[in-house]
């Protein structure tokens, strides 16, 4: 589909993988022109992809990245808040959890996009741009492990439909993007949540994400491919999806059952 992007600037963090480097692919192959922020960049994206490296969860880094982006693009239109997971993210039960455990999934989850939103806020009312901000089905599903990142993804998805009321009137849409299981670090790291499980049965990583599906009650019997939810977020940041603000959108293969 022509989704009418050409020529148009997006800021992509968490861009170094997964999601977040589905996404600047798709837009790019859109005609968007994108900064890519991450901690460790990746090079050779493609003409028109700068990287950018930011530690975002420190709190003076998304003003220092927009700037950069803004140097680097001349303006941003739009604005997709990626960055997710945690280094503390774990299978512990709640009496286990420490405010550091709290904390970095606040910092990382929640933080990360009300900084980056802020910095960027007068060039997206400026473009009358988008934002997206990934969040989890884990915000519609608590329960479990991991508790302080679900419940910080929880956060998130009040963020963008509170932000998308304030933000209506001046032109600028938020929107939010739930994905399900996806083939990303989180379910096929070692360290991820993926091989913690995997460690704590004694099974094979391979095996836990063949088995995630079932666990989770998605239908369709496959995780979802992180181009999937790249493209996703691309419709939604185009002129196609215009009257669409303040919508939490699942892609989880049916596991969420309601709205």
């Amino acid at each position: 589909m022509h989704l009418g992007l050409e020529g148009k600037t997006a800021v992509v963090t968490g861009a170094s993988r997964g999601i977040g480097l589905a996404t600047v692919q798709a837009l790019h192959r859109e005609g968007v022109r994108v900064a890519a922020l991450s901690r460790a960049p990746r090079a050779a994206l493609g003409d028109g992809v700068v990287p950018i490296a930011a530690d975002l969860t420190r709190p003076d880094a998304a003003d220092a990245a927009i700037e950069q982006a803004v140097r680097a693009l001349g303006r941003i239109d739009l604005l997709v808040n990626n960055v997710g997971g945690g280094s503390r993210l774990s299978l512990a039960g709640f009496a286990e959890l420490t405010d550091a455990d709290w904390d970095d999934a606040i910092a990382t989850n929640l933080l990360t996009a009300v900084r980056m939103t802020r910095a960027a806020l007068p060039h997206l009312v400026e473009a009358r741009g988008a934002v997206v901000n990934v969040s989890s089905i884990g915000a519609r599903r608590p329960e479990g492990p991991p508790l302080a990142y679900n419940v910080a993804k929880a956060a998130l998805t009040a963020f963008g439909r509170g932000l998308a009321a304030e933000l209506g009137p001046a032109g600028v849409r938020v929107l939010t993007v739930s994905p399900g299981p996806t083939r990303t670090s989180m379910w096929e790291s070692p360290d991820g949540l993926g091989g913690q499980l995997a460690a704590a049965i004694g099974a094979p990583i391979e095996a836990v994400v063949a088995g995630a599906p079932a666990q989770t009650g998605m239908v369709t019997g496959r995780i979802t491919e992180p181009d999937e939810v790249g493209n996703l977020i691309t419709y939604l940041l185009s002129p196609h999806a215009a009257n669409i603000t303040g919508a939490d959108y699942l892609i989880d293969g049916g596991a969420t059952r309601t709205a």
